[in-house]
């Protein structure tokens, strides 16, 4: 599989660090063109050299105006963008939803879930014109099932789920191929967010009793959005270690 990605070009949110780190590097390795957007701009061309990519572009993904902005960027350098995995999220405070501040959901919010109906509203139409596109969202086990203290990253990861299915749907007709996976605890800068009790605690609900590395979430992926995932979309892609298995 080398040469898996030859002649795509993928765009990979949240490709600074972590599981769109991994992903990029994968898909650079076999064959593939990728362009990393992240709001981390000091993390960017360290990614860049670690993973093979051809392009960076600092983007808040919660702006309309600036996806907008990267995504005509990145079509005027690299052509067309025949791959999304939209990776960028954050973990935010965990708080019991009685104690959590209406701006904190707000963000959280804004990050996971309008941050990936942005970025997948800016490539569709293309995707759509040229009958082909692979598109992998990343949701979370939380959004399967929810976390005590992690209402909002529960909430917007469920939503995360919903809207990949309904865009699966509406761009099936074209050939656009719309997947989703839910990762259960992984080793990701995101985690070191997490207080160490919760730590333990999710290591407990996993039956393999660890958390998984960022290449392991990156090789479902990496299927998810190559030519061999041609008749399976708007599937929900179990990450979990067990956890979860529907």
């Amino acid at each position: 599989m080398s040469d898996r990605f030859t002649d795509r070009v993928a765009v990979i949110t949240g490709g600074a660090s972590g599981i769109g780190l991994a992903v990029a590097t994968q898909i650079a390795a076999e064959g593939g063109r990728v362009a990393l957007w992240d709001l981390n701009a000091g993390n960017l061309e360290t990614a860049r050299s670690k993973s093979g990519a051809t392009y960076t572009h600092t983007v808040d993904v919660t702006d309309p105006a600036g996806v907008a902005e990267a995504h005509a960027a990145t079509v005027e350098r690299m052509g067309q963008v025949d791959i999304l995995v939209t990776s960028a999220g954050i973990i935010g405070p965990m708080r019991p939803v009685s104690e959590l501040p209406y701006e904190i959901w707000r963000h959280i919010s804004a990050v996971n879930l309008d941050g990936t109906f942005l970025c997948c509203q800016a490539v569709v139409p293309a995707m759509r014109d040229r009958g082909y596109g692979r598109i992998a969202t990343v949701a979370s086990i939380a959004g399967k099932e929810g976390v005590p203290g992690g209402a909002a990253y529960g909430a917007s990861k469920a939503g995360v789920i919903s809207l990949t299915k309904t865009l699966s749907r509406e761009l099936a007709p074209a050939g656009v191929i719309v997947n989703t996976v839910t990762p259960g605890p992984t080793e990701t800068p995101m985690a070191n967010d997490v207080p160490p009790e919760a730590v333990a605690m999710m290591k407990r609900l996993v039956p393999l009793g660890r958390f998984a590395a960022a290449q392991e979430i990156a090789d479902v992926i990496c299927f998810m959005v190559s030519e061999s995932c041609s008749f399976t979309t708007g599937s929900v892609f179990d990450a979990s270690g067990g956890r979860a298995d529907y």
